[in-house]
Order: structure tokens, then sequence, then C-alpha cells
């Protein structure tokens, strides 16, 4: 495939991925976002993805790509200068986004819903373990991290482009689980909460808190029960994609 060879910092390809990568609203603005890596880029191509655009850094092989794409190359000093990463790994692309707004009526039965988890590496790292163990979906409410944060792409390891991830409010969330019949429950201590062990999780919905004040009361007043992750008395919390793992398996061991 033929390479366009860019040489200077302000070609327009180039500002496009900065701004990706530096600014949310721009991200939505465009549909798309920016990733990194090999890896990455053959699963965007391995799920049918739509990819824009590929830098790479002269010598980088790469997969066989649509015809659409933009092919660029550029020296390493170029590269690093797009990339989010401190040592790139040679390729940086472009693809669009799948849509984030939640389905009305919600398919599926098993979901995780992520109650202002500002941390992209937690988002991403909750997005892979909700793909290995079976969710059908992530729903990020009140402020979460970008789902297309170059931050949390990465520590989706492909996840991005496996397992659909939508936002929204809480209360749009509670109404359409509901209609589809998914229980939502909380993980957060309460005196009516129920060990997460002998709760079904059939057709249910998990929240997860934020990292510093845990579930919202928001959240808990549309929640119908409250769980918790057994654990030493001396230990009064778990971090938030530690929780949701272990949510995420017991949804799991229903099957």
């Amino acid at each position: 495939m033929e390479r366009e060879i860019i040489t200077s910092k302000a070609n327009s390809l180039l500002s496009r991925v900065r701004k990706l990568n530096s600014r949310r609203a721009f991200r939505r603005a465009e549909g798309a976002f920016a990733a990194e890596g090999p890896k990455l880029l053959g699963e965007a191509l391995r799920w049918g993805v739509e990819v824009e655009a590929v830098i790479c850094a002269p010598g980088v092989p790469l997969l066989e790509l649509p015809a659409q794409v933009r092919v660029a190359e550029v020296g390493d000093a170029l590269l690093a200068s797009i990339a989010d990463t401190q040592s790139p790994q040679g390729i940086v692309f472009i693809c669009k986004g799948k849509n984030l707004a939640l389905p009305d009526p919600l398919g599926g039965s098993r979901y995780l819903l992520l109650d202002g988890v500002q941390d992209p590496g937690n988002v991403g790292t909750i997005w892979r373990t909700a793909d290995a163990f079976g969710a059908e979906g992530l729903i990020l409410c009140n402020g979460c991290a970008d789902p297309w944060n170059p931050k949390t792409v990465r520590a989706t390891m492909g996840a991005v482009f496996r397992l659909p991830a939508y936002e929204c409010t809480l209360a749009a969330a509670a109404g359409r689980l509901e209609r589809a019949g998914i229980s939502l429950y909380a993980a957060a201590l309460q005196e009516d909460t129920a060990d997460v062990r002998s709760v079904c999780l059939d057709r249910a919905a998990v929240v997860i808190g934020s990292e510093g004040r845990g579930v919202s009361r928001e959240a808990l007043d549309h929640c119908q029960k409250t769980v918790r992750i057994p654990m030493r008395k001396r230990c009064e919390s778990l971090n938030a994609a530690v929780a949701a793992s272990v949510v995420l398996w017991e949804m799991a061991r229903n099957d």
C-alpha cells in the first residue's frame, strides 16, 4: 500500500490526532478517537471498526488495510509528538467511535453501571473485564471518564471495539433497565445489604461507585437492593476496578 510522507509538525492530519487525544468535546463532535499500537489496530480491523487513517514510523509493517484508509509515514520525532504515550509502538490511528446512546428498548440481561468513575484507567480496566466475563455492555453515568479518552482506550486492551459502552443519566438507565426486566443493584453497604454471592444476577445490572465517594445517593434511590463483597472487617473498600471484577465474576458464575 502506498504511504504518504509527512514531514511537517503542523500537518492537518497530525493536528487532528493531537486534538482527538486532548479534547473530549472534539472527539464527540468528530465521532472519532485516536489509538496506538499494532494490537489495537488489529482489533479494530478484526471487529469491523471504521479506520480513517493510520500514521506509522518508517519501516513499521502494517496489516492489510481497506482501500479507503489514509496511510501516512512520519519520522520518530513526529510520531512521538502525536502519541499519548512516552514510548509509542510505531503506529497511531484514527477510527470512528460507536454510538454511545443507550438503546431503547434495551436488550441483553447483564450490565455494569459506573457511577462517577473518573479514572480512565479504571474505566478501561472495568470495560476489559466486563467483556471477559460476558456482560452485555457498560453504562457510564454521572461524569465518568470518557470512553474515548486515549488512556481509557489503552486500558480496554481492545474491548473498546468489542463491547458496547453507553453514556446516559442514571434516571434514563434505571428506566430502561426496569422496562427490560433487568434488576438494578448497587455495590454498597446499607442495613439491608446482601452478600453478592447470595443474589441472583441472571438478569441484573450492578452499580459500581466512584473511587472517592462510592455509589451516589441518586443511584441508591434507583436500586432495588444493595450488595456487598465479603472481605475482612479491617478493610473498608476495594478499588473500583477490583470491585467490578468480583461482581462480574459472580455474574458469570450464574451461567
